[in-house]
């Protein structure tokens, strides 16, 4: 087993048991950056707060810990 693949059992473990947590962390600091920047890349912020989410969400094989 590699460095990468404990990092990835870690981020699966962190995922299933804080999924909620992870979610409401990326929904915020989504936010943020949207405020930083005026609004004028809200839509590239959001797709990659989803692209986050889903990846993360993924990581156990299936889409049950982030909304």
């Amino acid at each position: 087993m590699g460095v990468f693949d404990s990092f990835k059992d870690k981020a699966t473990d962190a995922v299933d048991e804080h999924g909620d947590k992870i979610d409401q962390g990326l929904d915020k600091g989504g936010d943020m950056l949207d405020e930083k920047t005026g609004g004028q890349h809200g839509d590239k912020i959001d797709q990659g707060v989803d692209q986050a989410k889903e990846r993360l969400d993924g990581l156990d094989g299936q889409d049950d810990d982030i909304s």
